[in-house]
């Protein structure tokens, strides 16, 4: 099992993806256009001309902080909710029937691996697990050129396989009331030790390994009911893509059938509706 390139008619593309089917497409000019508009916030906070080395170039507690400040920008500004919008309409869905949770900006710095404190976004998951509906589809956008050894694994033998894990302590409303902002991101360097991320909690064979390469504003759709895995690496640059994730109003009873998510609450009902 691989990604497939082609998008089919949004029926059909719906079902395919709670089916299990994962899809990587080359740029749209709506992609672009979102990876373009984010790429100037990161330089009016990042310095040099490549934010990728901007880790590289200030002190850990500063470079959190401005990447704090990008990823709030992002989620509350309409201009950028626009975007997202765009990019659901370009993948073939009419953004009148879904309901979509703002873009994130997701930051995986080289030898992040070796910081306790980001070890939570490094757990095998399922979107699911963080009271997400069965039917929310997960988007994906390389903010530059990404090999494989960079992005994150799908371990599609697992999608309808039950597996242990700690979705029970996943609270969405405690989540949502945290004044540490979580929502938007990792507002709080401590919050990766002292807040329940989910995670698997055992050993599993992956069976089926997916990878992924990507090209700047590629798009990548699955089901958020698919296991899979952020990749730690030593590059020596920081790794930055974006996550939305969306809901077909139609589709809420449907998805993949929920085979271990314990989580409580319903982050749906705060997403984006137009």
């Amino acid at each position: 099992m691989g990604y497939v390139r082609e998008l089919p008619p949004e029926a059909a593309l719906r079902d395919a993806l709670y089916a299990g089917t994962l899809f990587h497409t080359a740029p749209s000019a709506a992609s672009t256009a979102l990876a373009d508009d984010v790429a100037a916030v990161m330089r009016e906070h990042l310095p040099g001309g490549d934010p990728r080395f901007a880790q590289a170039e200030l002190a850990a507690e500063d470079f959190f902080a401005r990447i704090g400040a990008i990823r709030k920008r992002l989620f509350v500004d309409p201009h950028f909710q626009a975007r997202v919008r765009d990019v659901i309409a370009a993948c073939g869905f009419d953004p009148a029937r879904v309901a979509f949770d703002p873009v994130r900006l997701r930051v995986v710095s080289s030898d992040g691996h070796r910081e306790p404190r980001a070890a939570g976004i490094y757990h095998a998951h399922r979107d699911t697990w963080f009271g997400l509906s069965q039917a929310v589809i997960a988007g994906w956008i390389a903010l530059h050129d990404i090999p494989e050894e960079q992005t994150f694994l799908v371990y599609p033998d697992w999608l309808e396989r039950p597996v242990a894990n700690s979705s029970a302590g996943f609270d969405y409303d405690a989540w949502k009331a945290d004044a540490r902002e979580l929502k938007i991101g990792w507002q709080d360097r401590d919050a990766g030790k002292q807040v329940h991320y989910c995670g698997t909690v055992e050993d599993f064979a992956p069976g089926t390994v997916v990878p992924l390469a990507a090209r700047r504003a590629d798009t990548v759709l699955f089901s958020g009911a698919h296991l899979h895995q952020t990749r730690a690496h030593s590059a020596g640059h920081t790794r930055f893509s974006l996550d939305f994730r969306f809901v077909h109003l139609d589709d809420v009873a449907r998805g993949p059938k929920n085979v271990d998510n314990r989580a409580r609450g319903d982050a749906t009902a705060d997403y984006v509706r137009a």
